[in-house]
């Protein structure tokens, strides 16, 4: 701004003065005042100067501050954008409020499209005059045949990449049309990026009983207001093609939808069956797609264009117009927790969207939560069940493997029994998956001569090798190194042992055994990205691969017709830490992992290497009970008041070193109040101490569901000493990882 925009600025005469929240650690609105002629309603967004800045802002609720007017900054401009809705600032103010965030970070999360603001610019659209050009070539008979053929004068408006591409001609060819007056420049609105989806184009046949849920879902819909649904399906039920239904319900009336997945792998597999239902895609929001395409996603959502998103768990935070619906598909997946900066839960937050804004939310799961489970049971929410598979298809016959008594050959790690289903597998023509929860080769590699052990120099995490690369990584900070060939303290050569496998080490294994077979590698870190792990999905779903060996991402709703077989490498893995959810998580997992086998009707089996079969979760996943395991879980976290029947809260202090960490944690846990319901335990070093060269301690506060715990946290927050030096604190509500 010159200073001749400025000083006519400060000349307008101050009407009022209203808050505005800015997109940053601040935990209140500031107070600014508005130039003369301008006008701002709550939710207005906004650009004021700050500091040396300019940032972008929202009016916000609420009283502004009592300051001499004649001292306050004006807002300098404000953006030709739909103002945020009063329950999304609601929800804003919720999150920041229950997850004892500043409030400008939440509202970060909301504006995270800053040139979407203003109206997308219009596009030059060419358009007949009727005119016949002085000389007539080939080209350009083309294009006049072309035009002629879809209206001529009275036809729509053609781009000019358009036309030439579609009459087979170059853009000089239409440049010299125009400019012998044949067509004239008009402008036109930019184009939705998806188109409209009709809740009539592809109606699916469902069995009986999914089209009681479906009817079930409808009913739900149509009595309007906030209502919670937990979906819950069987692995292969068809719960996507129930709640389908109920969108279509949604759209019919002209409302949006929001649609959150947990992985970015699961997007492309879901935006083909939403096209093949509704005629067109829905929008899309996750990290994975252009930054112009999220700036348009997010402008015309808060434009009402977009009648559908299918997002990552941050699709939470978008301003939507006129929202109907939120659906959270695999709602038990741990994905849905966000642990940087605003530790919060989308499942548990896309209930609290749904109550603000009034709309019903379904929770779809073959595993659900425990929370939501417990909150079904106890009639908070409306459960629908769908306890078949779809077409009838059985479900895979689960078998445990004892590995103390059916031990895999030594050097390896599949047991005989497993290695002899894969090859009658494969001779059926039928395809195996090897399930292993463990990126890379091997955890471990260590020195057999002087005991050397490769540790990343920034954590307390051993270098996990990934042979395949040729490196040796920490999957925690991202530290790598090139394989040595030699040990790096006693300088031995041939020495260095792998330790444990990786799925790159099962890759290995069968390899060895079926050196044929096409094998095909599914990891979340592997080359190329989410690209190539859609183009290796589609290859399996093809049947273009015969073994399939990959870690949790293997378990997320995919579909493949000829897996048969599906072998838990170590079924024990998620068993050994102190996770007071380890067991549910286990259970959730492997369920999905064998789910994958059979959901055509074929013959499907499933088997579990484990050295605890007699484990209650080993017991509950072969039994095909899982409402027993349900009963036993929910009364065990009852016995010791944890979630979802206590309140947990961590609170993770870090620092550059560890005495300054510890005494940051026993101050604070000195500071906590004395005459509460809650425990405060630590502080106690993480099971990670050392992440990214920062040392870690932990508290855990523990108390019963009934009480407070943000103003317990506050109190003791505000009489704690505040972080200084290289001490920073974070604060995990509901916490889901204890690492």
């Amino acid at each position: 701004m010159n200073n001749d925009s400025q000083n006519q600025l400060f000349e307008m005469k101050i009407i009022r003065s209203v808050p505005v929240l800015v997109p940053m650690p601040v935990d209140r609105a500031f107070t600014y005042a508005v130039p003369e002629g301008q006008d701002v309603v709550p939710g207005s967004i906004v650009q004021v100067p700050l500091g040396p800045r300019k940032v972008i802002g929202v009016v916000w609720d609420g009283e502004v501050d009592q300051v001499d007017t004649s001292k306050l900054k004006t807002i300098t401009h404000v953006f030709d954008c739909p103002p945020l809705q009063t329950s999304m600032r609601r929800f804003i103010d919720w999150v920041a409020n229950y997850t004892i965030s500043p409030p400008g970070l939440v509202a970060r999360m909301a504006l995270r499209a800053p040139a979407a603001l203003d109206p997308e610019p219009m596009i030059p659209a060419l358009k007949s005059t009727g005119t016949q050009p002085e000389r007539l070539t080939d080209a350009r008979r083309r294009v006049l045949e072309l035009v002629n053929e879809t209206g001529g004068e009275e036809s729509i408006a053609w781009t000019k990449s358009g036309l030439s591409h579609a009459a087979g001609v170059t853009g000089s060819v239409i440049d010299g049309l125009t400019k012998q007056g044949v067509f004239e420049t008009i402008m036109l609105p930019a184009p939705p990026i998806v188109a409209k989806p009709d809740p009539t184009y592809g109606q699916a046949q469902l069995s009986d009983e999914q089209s009681a849920g479906a009817d079930d879902l409808c009913e739900v819909i149509s009595q309007e207001g906030f209502r919670p649904v937990l979906l819950d399906g069987v692995t292969g039920s068809g719960k996507t093609e129930v709640y389908f239904e109920a969108i279509a319900k949604v759209l019919e009336r002209g409302q949006q939808v929001l649609i959150l997945l947990p992985e970015i792998a699961l997007t492309a597999s879901f935006l083909k069956r939403f096209e093949n239902r509704f005629g067109a895609p829905p929008g899309e929001w996750h990290s994975d797609i252009a930054p112009k395409s999220r700036e348009r996603v997010w402008r015309q959502v808060i434009d009402g264009q977009v009648r559908v998103v299918a997002g990552a768990r941050s699709a939470l935070f978008l301003p939507f117009e006129n929202l109907g619906l939120i659906i959270v598909d695999e709602e038990h997946d741990p994905a849905y927790k966000q642990q940087d900066r605003v530790f919060y839960h989308a499942r548990d937050m896309a209930v609290v969207r749904a109550h603000l804004a009034n709309v019903p939310v379904i929770l779809a799961s073959a595993t659900p939560s425990l929370e939501s489970h417990v909150n079904a049971e106890q009639g908070r929410y409306k459960r629908i069940v769908l306890s078949k598979r779809f077409s009838d298809a059985a479900l895979p016959d689960l078998v445990l493997i004892d590995l103390r008594k059916n031990p895999p050959k030594r050097g390896g790690f599949i047991s005989p029994v497993v290695v002899d289903a894969v090859k009658e597998t494969l001779e059926r023509k039928e395809q195996a998956l090897m399930f292993l929860n463990r990126r890379g080769y091997a955890p471990l590699t260590l020195c057999r001569v002087c005991g050397h052990r490769f540790q990343c120099p920034n954590c307390s995490t051993w270098l996990v090798e990934h042979r395949f690369r040729g490196q040796i990584q920490c999957h925690h900070c991202g530290y790598h190194e090139r394989t040595h060939e030699s040990c790096p303290d006693c300088g031995t050569f041939d020495h260095l042992v792998a330790c444990g496998p990786g799925v790159e080490r099962i890759a290995e294994e069968m390899d060895q055994h079926f050196p044929d077979a096409r094998v095909i590698v599914l990891s979340s870190d592997m080359m190329g990205g989410s690209k190539r792990l859609r183009l290796e999905l589609d290859a399996i779903a093809k049947g273009e691969a015969d073994i399939i060996i990959g870690t949790q991402l293997v378990a997320k709703g995919h579909n493949f017709p000829l897996m048969t077989l599906v072998g838990v490498v170590d079924a024990d893995l998620g068993l050994s830490n102190g996770d007071p959810r380890a067991a549910e998580r286990t259970y959730q997992l492997l369920s999905q992992v064998t789910g994958r086998a059979g959901r055509t009707g074929l013959k499907s089996k499933g088997f579990i290497q484990t050295y605890q079969p007699e484990h209650p979760v080993m017991r509950a996943l072969v039994s095909g009970d899982p409402e027993a395991f349900y009963e036993r879980e929910t009364l065990e976290r009852e016995r010791a008041s944890l979630p979802p029947f206590g309140r947990l809260a961590s609170i993770i202090i870090s620092a550059g070193n560890r005495p300054e960490a510890e005494a940051q944690g026993k101050a604070l846990r000195a500071s906590a109040p004395t005459k509460s319901a809650f425990m405060v335990l630590g502080p106690a070093d993480a099971p990670l101490a050392l992440v990214r060269g920062r040392f870690r301690m932990r508290l855990l506060i523990h108390g019963p569901r009934s009480a407070d715990i943000q103003s317990f946290i506050r109190a003791m927050m505000g009489a704690g000493p505040k972080g200084r030096g290289t001490v920073r604190v974070q604060i995990d509500i509901d916490p889901q990882s204890f690492l």
